[in-house]
């Protein structure tokens, strides 16, 4: 078949080069390939609007034409439309690909200039701290002591705390809140 020159060919002889194309025939291929390699660069240009990855875009769509031209359905639309709606979604692809990749870029920016976290130091604060709390611990009554533990380290409720410790509602509750009250002062907490 004859190489095709100027304007894009539409219709059945378009159609009829595609299958050949799926046949293998390379000279088919490049009949098409002079039919719609233009409109399909133009379009992945108005995509893209960067001339060097147009051209490997359209590339792209090109080498899918020759290996998917089997592919092609007449009876779904015409060549053109074919060729250019992959040109379409792979410039769109292309898009999308590039703004996740400035989007990783600029995480990986972002979590480069967040300092390191210091675990040694985070350790030994949680250390201290808890050695703190501790020592007011110890600072407090019996029933008081119970209290803070039955309710703050295992979760019980006051009701619970109540009948654990054999003591009625009221009196925890004060227990509670003075032991709370003691430890907050204890620790250096400002109310």
């Amino acid at each position: 078949m004859a190489r095709v020159t100027g304007a894009p060919q539409r219709g059945p002889e378009l159609s009829e080069v595609v299958a050949l194309v799926a046949g293998g025939d390379q000279d088919a291929f490049a009949s098409l390939y002079d039919a719609v390699a233009g409109p399909v660069y133009g379009l992945v240009l108005k995509v893209l609007r960067d001339p060097a990855q147009s051209e490997e875009v359209a590339q792209e769509v090109m080498v899918e034409v020759w290996r998917t031209a089997a592919r092609f359905r007449p009876e779904q639309g015409s060549v053109m439309t074919w060729v250019m709606t992959m040109a379409h979604r792979r410039a769109v692809d292309r898009v999308r690909s590039e703004e996740a990749a400035t989007a990783r870029e600029q995480r990986n920016a972002f979590r480069e200039r967040t300092p390191d976290y210091d675990q040694v130091s985070e350790e030994v604060a949680v250390r201290l701290e808890s050695e703190q709390v501790r020592r007011c611990l110890r600072g407090l009554t019996e029933l008081q002591y119970q209290a803070v533990t039955l309710a703050y380290y295992q979760g019980y409720t006051y009701r619970e705390v109540a009948a654990t410790l054999s003591a009625p509602l009221g009196t925890v509750k004060t227990r509670l809140r003075d032991g709370l009250i003691r430890l907050r002062d204890c620790m250096g907490v400002n109310a």
